[in-house]
């Protein structure tokens, strides 16, 4: 049975400043990867956060019919909040616990909205750590943000 997996990984440099996301999509047979696609983008002036966000979202949009997905990602932050967090955040109105306005509310929106059409299952992997599909997506990810980084 194929298995449709996503890894996932924003840059920055400065934070805030240039950023890339990108993302490594594999549908896989077991252990043998049968198509692969990479997606990549940027922006002249956003955080870390919001790449990984983006990272993503677009690998989600980028499906052109609902899918069972697995998406991979070293961010606590995407993880923690597309499976917990985000619960709280829509029932108070997009308000943090602290009454403070979600920050990245846009993204976080889009997201929602991305997985939706999906069966997302969500896992995190360590960043930097030897991972071949995450430093892949951290490959991406930088040449994303490349075209921003000026003098580079």
């Amino acid at each position: 049975m194929t298995k449709l997996i996503a890894y996932t990984d924003g840059a920055c440099s400065g934070n805030p400043g240039p950023g890339g996301w990108g993302a490594l999509l594999q549908a896989r047979d077991g252990d043998r990867v049968v198509k692969s696609r990479d997606l990549k983008g940027g922006e002249p002036q956003t955080t870390n956060n919001r790449m990984e966000l983006l990272a993503a979202i677009n690998a989600l949009e980028s499906l052109s019919r609902p899918s069972a997905i697995t998406i991979v990602t070293d961010s606590q932050y995407v993880k923690n909040g597309v499976t917990a967090w985000i619960h709280g955040w829509k029932r108070n109105g997009w308000k943090t616990s602290a009454k403070k306005p979600v920050k990245n509310e846009d993204l976080w929106k889009r997201l929602d909205a991305a997985q939706q059409r999906h069966d997302v299952t969500w896992e995190w992997v360590k960043g930097h750590a030897g991972h071949p599909e995450n430093e892949r997506a951290d490959e991406l990810a930088r040449a994303g943000m490349a075209p921003f980084k000026t003098g580079k």
